[in-house]
């Protein structure tokens, strides 16, 4: 009697707890449990779009909002479709995260956030550009208010579900985790270490690699590092809670990864970049690259690439640089954000990798990494210099006088010859400028620093710095002057003409007439925020001259910085058209 009132308190549970979301939501005519909602407006029908991720409710941008994303807003709120999708703010400015940017949907999809989108949170939109709907009403609606009425159970479901696995009540599935200790035994084989852990096949059968047996018990092989936490992994599958640590944040990504439990192998990934930037030694980012390719984790591997391509001068100066791989070294140089003084400087530092690995390397793999320098993007003065002072120029002498003629060509020649060669594409990554740090490229502002106040506009974060209009050596005496601001409040903004969604907000305006040149050239101008001089935490480009920077605690840095201390610099990038 008492093993029947267990399972059908547990099948009570169940029919409660929502599995995939951190919280379960019973509603009354109500949006939230569909995960969106309309707000803004006093009409059910119409409104800001809202969506709830990860705890919160956030918006949506209206880049590329057209009637193809209101259809599916508007099915998914149960509605006949949509009458118009509506732009720029209508209903009002949102708050909390902007979810989603430059959404991408066919129009038949059943949810919003199955559409193509940036990424979570990854956005340069402002609240001023929160994307709205307009949908059908249901023609067989009743004079009913459909006022939302929501209750929100969730915690205690939670507390519940974990004290059933806690107390193993009515348990009837064995999970026996398996490691090998790398010992032999008597017989030869390897000393293996188990324990067992008694759960319910009704709440882990969501996962297909729980519910391939037929029996009642399963064996799992981790290895013996992880093997402390995989109950903490089981029982986050009833709670959808986990203490995450350094050292048991890989070991759960991996299980999650394995049993398909997505949506704490996205999270656990994100909590990877707290970690990158407090190993010095780079060890740490290199091998959760190596381990992300292994199993195939794109959204890993690409934070573990971006962190290194920011920071790639500290990775060459660190032990972990000498045994980088091929893959990942050619990985990193394909790349147009990885933050170098110059070209010069990578090009230097990819000869004294390839001199220290010697015969490591093969001289295909050599030519291959070589060919991924942006020849033209290096400073002419040094062209010239390199079939004097390269260490690699005899062995591939092709590669070099290639890249060299093309690089002088590029200049010597103005655009409008150039764009005329067969041979040149406008498109190449050679022709395409990173994010040089070098002078004249960039300036910095540090807020330790006393700039000296400037009364006539009443703030002290300005400096000013000029460049050529391009990298290209025809424009070296063609000077645009550059003033860098970072506005810490509504005032500094308003005493410029210039209005701020939030604080600190970063502006980069060019002093002179860029006119003449906007019909060959663009500038893809970016901010960068350097943590307390060690590390880069954060790359963002300028939207009408204006950068809105992030901080740990609004939308979040890519990787986080101590109480905020992070310095700015300021980063002209020209580009042909």
């Amino acid at each position: 009697m008492l093993a029947n009132g267990i399972t059908l308190s547990l099948w009570l549970l169940l029919l409660l707890h929502i599995s995939g979301t951190d919280s379960m939501k019973f509603s009354l005519f109500s949006e939230s449990s569909r995960g969106v909602r309309l707000a803004g407006s006093k009409t059910s029908s119409e409104g800001r779009v809202e969506i709830y991720h990860d705890g919160t409710w956030g918006t949506v941008c209206d880049d590329g909002w057209d009637l193809a994303e209101a259809q599916v807003v508007c099915r998914q709120l149960r509605f006949l479709g949509a009458k118009s999708a509506v732009n720029g703010g209508t209903y009002g400015e949102g708050s909390g995260p902007i979810w989603l940017d430059e959404v991408n949907c066919n129009g038949t999809e059943s949810d919003l956030s199955t559409c193509v989108f940036k990424d979570w949170a990854v956005t340069d939109c402002t609240h001023k550009e929160d994307a709205g709907v307009v949908c059908k009403s249901s023609d067989t609606d009743m004079n009913i208010s459909d006022t939302g009425y929501m209750l929100d159970h969730s915690l205690a479901l939670s507390e519940e579900l974990g004290q059933v696995f806690d107390s193993g009540d009515g348990c009837d599935f064995q999970i026996v985790v398996q490691s090998t200790t790398g010992n032999k035994q008597l017989d030869g084989t390897l000393e293996t270490v188990q324990t067992t852990i008694c759960a319910h096949k009704m709440i882990l059968s969501r996962f297909p690699l729980f519910n391939t047996s037929e029996e009642n018990t399963i064996s799992v092989h981790v290895s013996l590092s992880c093997q402390p936490y995989f109950t903490s992994f089981i029982r986050y599958i009833y709670t959808r809670k986990a203490d995450v640590t350094f050292s048991s944040a890989q070991c759960l990504h991996q299980m999650a990864s394995k049993f398909g439990v997505k949506q704490l192998m996205e999270d656990t990934g994100r909590l990877f970049s707290k970690f990158l930037p407090q190993d010095v030694t780079f060890h740490t980012p290199v091998s959760l690259y190596e381990y992300s390719v292994e199993t195939g984790d794109f959204l890993l591997k690409e934070n573990c690439l971006q962190y290194m391509a920011w920071n790639y001068q500290n990775l060459t100066q660190s032990p972990a640089w000498s045994h980088l791989s091929v893959k990942l070294l050619g990985a990193l140089l394909s790349r147009s954000d990885l933050v170098v003084s110059d070209e010069y400087f990578l090009l230097v530092s990819l000869e004294e990798w390839i001199s220290q690995r010697g015969n490591l390397i093969s001289l295909e793999s050599q030519a291959d990494l070589l060919k991924l320098i942006r020849f033209p993007m290096i400073p002419a003065e040094k062209l010239y210099e390199l079939q004097f002072n390269s260490t690699l120029y005899n062995a591939h002498q092709d590669v070099y006088g290639s890249n060299i003629l093309k690089a002088f060509q590029f200049n010597v020649l103005l655009f409008s010859t150039l764009k005329n060669n067969p041979v040149f594409k406008k498109d190449e990554d050679d022709y395409q400028a990173r994010i040089y740090t070098a002078t004249p490229w960039a300036a910095t502002i540090d807020r330790t620093i006393n700039y000296g106040y400037d009364y006539r506009y009443n703030y002290r974060y300005t400096t000013s710095f000029s460049t050529p209009v391009h990298n290209s050596l025809i424009f070296k005496t063609n000077v645009i002057q550059w003033e860098a601001n970072i506005f810490m409040s509504q005032s500094d903004c308003s005493n410029r003409g210039v209005r701020c969604e939030s604080f600190p907000t970063a502006r980069l305006t060019a002093q002179n007439s860029l006119r003449q040149y906007q019909s060959s050239i663009r500038f893809s101008n970016q901010l960068l925020l350097r943590c307390q001089g060690k590390y880069i935490c954060q790359v963002q480009d300028f939207k009408n001259d204006l950068s809105h920077i992030s901080t740990n605690g609004s939308q979040g840095l890519p990787y986080p910085c101590p109480d905020g201390q992070y310095d700015y610099q300021f980063v002209v990038i020209p580009n042909y058209i």
